[in-house]
């Protein structure tokens, strides 16, 4: 049984973060879904609904979302009777970046040669699409011991995010049998909202667990059952570092420190997107001395990827 939601207290306020402001929009289950369904080519809400599996009230919940926030544009295609189909606006679109770091991170770690998303063309080169987040200034991959974060000129606190009246969703809530293979792992992490805010504050090198509250805002009953899930799915590793009386952090494991790329594209999408007139909350610099732009390159032939270069094989 998932933990009661306790919601935060109203006044409470959390650092500004481009990443955290992109999970809270898109950081849901059922949102990923509909997204992942978008870039696969649906438009229509019969046929959101039957690849998702999604209930029809949570489906037109989000989509009116997605359509609120500027992601999907909800376009009337026939008069008489009036039907509407929702596609993806040009920042729905610069969301590709972030969706290919999860599946890339999903392929490197649970390739399934069955899946159809695994089995993405990068038609510039005609070969399988193994996305890599590289640095534009220098063309280096984008590892997090090679970016260091400082404050941006949109720096500063704000109010945290209302919490949601609802329970942890689980993996048999949603999904079809065709559609659970594939993105079943990343929506794990991503797909609820406290598990990917503790993953992303991991990043900012906090490991204690009053180090996480005090970041995040989170009741403690909440935050103990997401670190015990990430350390179940191998994203953390409890380490003790005193005995009397004995002390726990939570540390990034290869496996968790190999989803930054997503984090950085995250970040770089909500700067675009979300940070307003302030500008951007943080700011990423790469090894190399340049501010850090990301941008995905293909592994094959180092060649750019976009929507309208990949294909399905």
């Amino acid at each position: 049984m998932a933990p009661q939601e306790v919601p935060a207290a109203t006044t409470a306020l959390v650092r500004r973060s481009s990443a955290a402001r992109a999970l809270n929009l898109i950081g849901d289950r059922w949102t990923l879904l509909i997204l992942y369904a978008a870039f696969m080519g649906v438009k229509r809400f019969d046929g959101f609904a039957a690849m998702t599996g999604v209930a029809r009230s949570l489906l037109t919940d989000r989509l009116k979302r997605l359509e609120t926030a500027g992601v999907l544009a909800r376009v009337q295609y026939q008069a008489r009777p009036p039907r509407h189909e929702y596609r993806l606006t040009p920042m729905g679109r610069d969301l590709y970046d972030s969706a290919l770091m999860l599946l890339g991170w999903e392929m490197r770690w649970r390739f399934d040669p069955e899946c159809p998303s695994h089995q993405i063309v990068h038609q510039t080169c005609g070969q399988p699409l193994r996305p890599v987040l590289v640095c534009k200034a220098c063309g280096e991959a984008v590892k997090v011991r090679d970016v260091t974060v400082s404050p941006g000129p949109g720096a500063g606190l704000e109010p945290a995010p209302p919490a949601r009246h609802s329970r942890r969703a689980r993996h048999d809530d949603v999904g079809g049998p065709s559609l659970h293979p594939m993105l079943e792992r990343g929506i794990e992490v991503l797909g609820d909202r406290w598990t990917a805010h503790v993953l992303a504050a991991a990043f900012y090198g906090h490991r204690r667990f009053t180090d996480f509250q005090a970041e995040l805002k989170v009741a403690s009953n909440i935050l103990t059952d997401r670190l015990g899930r990430l350390v179940e799915r191998g994203m953390l590793e409890r380490v003790r570092y005193q005995e009397r009386p004995e002390r726990w952090e939570y540390r990034l494991t290869r496996e968790g420190r190999d989803l930054f790329p997503l984090i950085a594209a995250l970040m770089a999408w909500g700067d675009r997107w979300l940070a307003g007139s302030e500008g951007s909350p943080e700011i990423l610099t790469h090894r190399c001395g340049a501010r850090l732009e990301p941008v995905v390159r293909c592994g094959a032939c180092e060649g750019a990827v976009d929507v309208g270069n990949t294909r399905l094989a």
